[in-house]
């Protein structure tokens, strides 16, 4: 079917429903975990590992999916492996148990790798350089309603029928942006001549990367700052506000929805106020600080008024993180920024999935203590963000950052 041709708008705007797909697949599983434990007996652990499956999908797949991007162009790719979105969400619909439920998150994960990715390539092709971090706050801005899906309207799904009933609703959504990429997104000539060569020099382009300093401290933070934030909003925000305050799963979707509507503000705002260089590294670290500090606060356990303030002031200053991916663009030169961004993504969403596994483990270590699950969560995700910005800091910077962060 040869798509239409339509306004450049138009393009973002197929990418970005999708994206905000893929939003909604990796946080619905704070709206199912306690079911999951009732009806199937799942435990903390396992529920951990369930929800980082989708990650781990999406984060190893990052490379070959920005590579084939680069071959076949957006449309292809796309319009190939998002259905698997839509299969793996029908196959978690009708798992019985924790090895359907893995097998169907990963196929979720990798349906929905290409769409970022994607969204980025198309910015790149057609917007001037100095749009690319605004343009992309605008799109990670707009792909994060896809939480609001999660929020009240699935809560209502749950409640009403059950969390079988939200994975069908994923999964016509998905049907339904796979059908709509297929009429309106550009087809692009892939470049047949070149395609064995091509890939050969991307796979000798990404040990170049690996082997610069640089690259490591952005793969630490990479790996810590989003997951954090996915963790909390897509698997532990809800045993948080049942668990600790008794909050009901339509209350605790309240909560989400006002979270995921404050995260839609972040990354449009830290976008336009960037200021490059050395300066936008050391807000990257202050932010990430303050990240780490609300999450001690939460692991702490205060009232629940002020854990839902904090919940929600997470979700606004997530909005940060747009600042990471320009900080990876202008590390490199523009014959690599896409596979650094590829390396950097894979190393968000494996840090997502690395995280969830062991917050994950200690929920379940704290509860076998008779201590709470939610707190040991926290404290190690808290950890973990100190961690990470420590490596960024203190490992070699970019040239014309500076390499020493106190240096004036």
């Amino acid at each position: 079917m040869a798509p239409l041709k339509l306004p450049r708008w138009t393009i973002f705007a197929v990418l970005t429903a999708a994206f905000a797909l893929s939003h909604a697949f990796r946080t619905v599983v704070t709206l199912i975990a306690r079911p999951l434990h009732l009806e199937l007996a799942l435990g903390s652990e396992a529920i951990g590992l369930i929800g980082g499956a989708f990650h781990v999908a999406f984060g190893a797949m990052q490379l070959p999916m920005g590579v084939a991007l680069d071959l076949y162009g957006p449309r292809r790719v796309f319009v190939l492996v998002f259905p698997a979105a839509a299969v793996g969400a029908l196959l978690v619909a009708v798992s019985s148990g924790a090895q359907g439920l893995l097998v169907g998150q990963l196929l979720i994960g990798l349906g929905c790798a290409p769409v970022f990715l994607a969204t980025m390539v198309m910015i790149g092709r057609h917007c001037p350089p100095e749009r690319f971090s605004g343009l992309t706050g605008i799109v990670l801005g707009l792909g994060g309603a896809g939480m609001l899906i999660t929020g009240t309207p699935l809560a209502w799904v749950v409640a009403t029928w059950s969390w079988r009933a939200a994975y069908v609703v994923l999964a016509l959504a998905s049907l339904a942006a796979w059908t709509f990429a297929l009429v309106l997104l550009p087809a692009e000539p892939p470049e047949t001549h070149r395609q064995r060569t091509a890939f050969i020099e991307a796979l000798v382009q990404v040990k170049a990367i690996l082997a610069r300093k640089q690259t490591w401290g952005l793969v630490a933070l990479g790996a810590v700052t989003y997951a954090s934030f996915i963790s909390l909003r897509g698997l532990w925000l809800v045993p948080l506000l049942a668990d600790r305050h008794g909050y009901a799963l339509m209350s605790s979707g309240h909560v989400a929805l006002a979270g995921s509507v404050a995260a839609l503000v972040g990354p449009p705002l830290f976008g336009r106020i960037d200021p490059g260089g050395r300066s936008r590294r050391q807000l990257i670290v202050a932010c990430t600080l303050l990240y780490a500090l609300l999450f001690a606060l939460l692991a702490i356990g205060m009232p629940a008024i002020v854990d839902v303030a904090l919940t929600v002031t997470a979700g606004a200053l997530a909005g940060y993180f747009v600042l990471q991916y320009a900080d990876v663009r202008s590390a490199y030169p523009s014959n690599m920024s896409g596979r650094a961004l590829a390396i950097f993504n894979t190393s968000m969403f494996l840090g997502v999935a690395a995280m969830q596994w062991a917050s994950g483990i200690a929920a379940s270590a704290a509860g076998a203590q008779h201590a709470a699950p939610v707190s040991a969560a926290f404290w190690i995700i808290a950890t973990l963000l100190v961690a990470g910005t420590a490596a960024f800091a203190l490992l070699p910077w970019p040239t014309g950052t500076q390499r020493k962060f106190f240096q004036e």
